[in-house]
């Protein structure tokens, strides 16, 4: 048997994929806000304020967000790797907003946290937050059209208004979404073939949650944040 070959201590990372690096950003900056927001404290109540008057809009629309939403690590290039493109920040600019509004719109009024990251044991996924909103042995039809009907969007825009209106139903019975998953998944929406890919992951999400339990023993420690649902 030949032996493996090494993997030499200067070969180049590998690059982190421009909608994880779109995740990780929206996981660190809702992060902030929402601890803060639960404490009550002014600038994150602020904060979400001015996120909420955003929504609706396309990125950049709203000068007010401008110092609010930073994507400068969007534009910091790492060794070895090649700076994002103008269309590749384009991309990330309008997944943020999107999913960055809508998290605010979601969080407006509730006093436990409305981003949870997804794992194994709580499918955070879309499509597992829609099936949440149904009966255990049964499908709502108006909630399961709602999710048809966003992933049938011709665009970003139709998209987020669409999910708006799936946002509504869970906050309204205080089911949290990974928007951190939700904005990386609006990142690749925005490529060709994106549309159909993400549909594939919200479908495969909705159908996890029919697998899991409900809720997690409290003696259960979640696998991972890490999930392509």
């Amino acid at each position: 048997m030949t032996p493996a070959t090494p993997v030499s201590p200067s070969a180049p990372p590998v690059a982190v994929p421009v909608h994880q690096r779109v995740a990780e950003l929206a996981a660190t900056l809702i992060g902030s806000w929402q601890a803060g927001y639960l404490q009550d404290r002014s600038q994150a109540v602020a904060a979400l304020a001015r996120l909420r008057r955003g929504a609706g809009h396309e990125a950049g629309q709203t000068p007010d967000l401008w110092s609010l939403i930073d994507t400068q690590p969007l534009h910091i290039q790492a060794e070895n790797t090649r700076p994002l493109s103008e269309m590749e920040l384009v991309c990330a600019e309008n997944a943020l907003h999107a999913a960055l509004t809508l998290w605010a719109f979601h969080q407006q009024s509730r006093g436990m946290p409305m981003h949870r990251r997804h794992t194994r044991e709580r499918p955070g996924g879309l499509g597992a937050a829609v099936r949440r909103l149904m009966p255990a042995d049964g499908i709502d039809e108006p909630a399961r059209k709602r999710l048809v009907r966003a992933g049938t969007a011709p665009d970003l825009v139709a998209l987020a208004q669409r999910l708006r209106d799936i946002v509504a139903l869970l906050r309204r019975n205080d089911i949290p979404l990974d928007y951190a998953l939700l904005a990386g998944q609006l990142y690749l929406w925005q490529w060709p073939d994106g549309p159909a890919a993400v549909r594939r992951r919200w479908a495969r999400s909705f159908h996890e949650q029919r697998r899991t339990q409900p809720a997690l023993d409290e003696n259960t420690t979640p696998d991972s944040d890490k999930d392509a649902s």
